[in-house]
């Protein structure tokens, strides 16, 4: 954590610019910026599951397709039966 401590007869504006130039020097806000939006890699387990779900889905929205009862309604009692 930076702390910056006001000077006996010092400004406001200083003791400000002297804080932010601290902050620039850590590199704290660059370390904040790279993992701002950084998710964490799924496990070979997550995306096998994952990818057999979709599958899953692929096939029954196709079936319905086919059998011309396909619409967006549907669709997410398809995706809600499922998750089940």
């Amino acid at each position: 954590m930076i702390e910056v401590k006001r000077k006996e007869k010092e400004t406001s504006e200083s003791l400000i610019r002297r804080f932010s130039r601290r902050v620039q020097q850590s590199g704290v806000l660059i370390t904040a910026r790279k993992s701002r939006f950084r998710r964490d890699e799924k496990s070979k387990r997550e995306m096998r599951q994952g990818a057999m779900y979709r599958e899953k889905v692929k096939k029954v929205v196709d079936h319905l397709k086919k059998m011309g009862k396909f619409d967006e309604g549907t669709f997410k009692n398809v995706k809600k039966k499922l998750v089940k």
